[in-house]
């Protein structure tokens, strides 16, 4: 009988909560989608490399499964109590007629048992499905070969994605067996007749609550933007994180006794069709949409932020790619090392005998002669002294920059290459070349933040003096440019100086960059091949070089790309739908409960569409304002974030925003419309 009657109560609650049952479904769908990539990519044809980066990525999205599951158990748990308190009449009139406790603790174990294995089914069903298409993506992401694609089930993460749920769903059980337990017969009868009380809060006092907010807020608005450089150790971030998630709380605390108050003293606006009754609604719960609302704005927030920023970075790494590596292979050797920086660093006397020869001799000393393999073959040097820091190029601004940029290392050696050699690098390039007099230097750096100080500093012309020479600045501001293939802007700032400036007593390091004698990747790949086995020579021990490749920046770039996309729209997604899911709950269970009031009009002549429009703008409120105070935040957020990834370059961070755009629109406001219709179904006249 018990199971009859949980199926019944299941079937019965189906129609007007299907919300609920799509969002778990939609989680077990996600959480085995994410956990199955490892399975899927086993097939993938890509390089060592590429395979160690997707281990990694795997790796990294199975942690990142543990902290998605406490969100989704906590959105099961949260969608459990609005199912259990639409329910307190019925489990009123259960006890009513004779039933004990304990059978109804057996109904709702039944029902959140029937409501597991449901769930779990159609959404392993649904992710064993999506998987497929997820595979693509994956191999698209590392440009893959998919000739070996087939159809692959992980029973890896079918197991996880059970144990999770089942965890999840067991304390559900527990739960509700906790809150059967301490319900009262009066309390359930009566519970759907009660309405929460609406304290009128003292107005004086959330002015002063929403004021002192507002400011805690913008400061933490400031520390994140303008005033980032004050951030000086790690743990300083916590400050704006703080005062954000405090702000936020308060804000919402005094609006939900401000809104009501104003809006009432606007007799036009609070009397006008059922303006007076959306509003005495969205107020009788407005004690724990206080909470509520400050929990769904922050994850909406980081929602937005992950999101922007994990697409960012992978299209800006992409796009970078041609221009920042436009040569296929950069060799880089430490020159002239004296004994006492050997003592210092480490360096062996055999590898410190290596810094006196060039590139080219130590290659030839392990079998590798670059003539043989490379072409368009350019060597440059660059030139450094500890007598000559960033802080000697700033002159007169020296103090103004350090005021504005507190934690920056201001006495590093500059990095300095003569301009003929830098025109050499710039004409294989294909980037513009310069000229100097004999008392002229300029600078060359795109690093956003480096470029931003030293232009400071140059709109000033501070003389330098570079090993006993005074230069003056030919250009008040830096010039683009760079001379180390990467996949992102790293430059700081190169001092190019005239030829005449430099002499061996300053040689810091030698640079070779090339192209491969091949004109088809399998030809590049396999000369690259031939220069990582340069690490297996019998003399390779004695030579110090460092080497990257167009190749290797590539399978990087490719690689985190993917994998902070991956993470960027698991987490993103999981916020996003428990924001709205925690929303659309909310408000379903309201509509229940106010059913005869909804009813109540229809009788003093209220019409349909009246009603209507009251629904929809009530539903409208509750997820606006989260979502607009969110994107507020997020403002600030992104601009951090920018801070933070600079060296990716923020040129596809628009683009980036206009996609995380669309996710909102198509997930949260998906959500909101079914919310509206399916609250619209629960409240009609039947």
């Amino acid at each position: 009988m018990l199971f009859k009657l949980s199926l019944k109560n299941i079937k019965k609650s189906f129609k007007d909560y299907a919300i609920y049952f799509f969002t778990l479904i939609l989680g077990v769908a996600i959480f085995y989608v994410f956990n199955a990539i490892g399975s899927q990519t086993v097939l993938l044809n890509v390089t060592s490399s590429t395979r160690e980066i997707i281990d990694l990525m795997v790796n990294m999205l199975s942690g990142v499964s543990v902290f998605v599951s406490f969100i989704l158990g906590f959105l099961i748990i949260y969608a459990s109590r609005f199912l259990m308190k639409r329910r307190n009449k019925e489990f009123g009139i259960y006890l009513t007629l004779g039933m004990s406790k304990g059978k109804i603790s057996k109904i709702l174990l039944l029902e959140t048992f029937i409501i597991g294995i449901i769930s779990l089914v159609i959404g392993l069903v649904v992710g064993v499905g999506a998987s497929q298409l997820m595979s693509v993506l994956v191999a698209n992401s590392f440009e893959a070969d998919l000739t070996q694609f087939t159809f692959v089930f992980s029973s890896s993460a079918m197991i996880k994605t059970i144990i999770y749920f089942g965890i999840m769903y067991l304390l559900v059980m527990i739960f509700n067996v906790i809150n059967v337990g301490r319900c009262k017969l009066i309390d359930l009868i009566y519970a759907n007749k009660k309405n929460e009380e609406v304290k009128m809060k003292n107005p004086i006092v959330c002015i002063l609550v929403f004021i002192i907010s507002a400011c805690a807020l913008g400061y933490a608005y400031y520390l994140v933007t303008a005033g980032v450089e004050t951030l000086v150790d790690t743990t300083d971030i916590f400050i704006p994180i703080i005062l954000g998630c405090v702000s936020t709380f308060f804000i919402f605390w005094s609006l939900s006794g401000l809104i009501l108050k104003i809006v009432m003293s606007f007799k036009n606006l609070y009397y006008k069709g059922l303006n007076s009754f959306v509003l005495r609604q969205i107020s009788s719960k407005v004690n724990t949409m206080v909470f509520s609302m400050t929990v769904i704005c922050l994850m909406l927030f980081v929602t937005i932020c992950v999101f922007s920023s994990s697409l960012s970075i992978k299209n800006s790494m992409t796009a970078n790619l041609v221009e920042l590596a436009p040569v296929d292979v950069e060799l880089s050797k430490t020159r002239n090392i004296s004994e006492d920086y050997a003592y210092q660093t480490g360096y062996s006397e055999v590898l410190r005998q290596d810094s006196y020869r060039g590139i080219e001799e130590s290659l030839k000393s392990v079998d590798f002669d670059v003539n043989d393999y490379f072409e368009d073959i350019t060597t440059v040097y660059t030139y450094a002294s500890n007598d000559f820091t960033f802080e000697d190029t700033l002159g007169s601004a020296l103090e103004l920059v350090k005021s504005q940029y507190p934690i920056y290392t201001y006495h590093a050696p500059e990095e300095v290459m003569t301009i003929s050699d830098y025109n050499k690098v710039a004409r294989l390039y294909g980037n513009t070349e310069y000229t100097l007099a004999d008392d002229e230097y300029m600078i060359i750096a795109d690093f956003e933040n480096s470029i931003e100080m030293r232009n400071v500093a140059l709109k000033t012309h501070p003389s330098i003096t570079v090993f006993g020479v005074t230069l003056n600045p030919k250009y008040d501001e830096c010039q683009d440019g760079f001379v180390r293939i990467s996949n992102n802007h790293i430059n700081t700032g190169i001092i190019v100086v005239p030829d005449y400036v430099v002499s061996e007593t300053y040689l810091e390091s030698e640079i070779l960059l090339a192209n491969y004698k091949a004109d088809t990747d399998q030809g590049k790949q396999a000369i690259e091949d031939t220069l990582i086995a340069v690490g297996n020579h019998p003399n390779s021990g004695n030579i110090s070089m460092s080497a990257s490749t167009k190749i290797s920046i590539y399978e990087a770039s490719v690689g985190l790309g993917a994998m902070v996309t991956f993470i960027g729209l698991y987490l993103g997604i999981i916020f996003l739908i428990s924001s709205a899911a925690i929303l659309a709950l909310k408000e379903l269970s309201e509509s229940t409960d106010n059913k005869e009031r909804y009813a109540m009009l229809r009788k003093i002549g209220t019409d349909e569409a009246m009603i209507n429009r009251a629904l929809f703008k009530q539903i409208a409120i509750f997820f606006s304002v989260p979502l607009i105070l969110a994107i507020i935040h997020s403002v600030f957020g992104i601009e951090f974030c920018r801070y933070i990834l600079m060296t990716f370059g923020d040129e596809e961070m628009t683009r980036s925003i206009t996609m995380t755009a669309v996710f909102l629109i198509i997930i949260y406001g998906g959500y909101f419309l079914i919310t509206y219709y399916c609250s619209k179904n629960i409240i009609k006249d039947k």
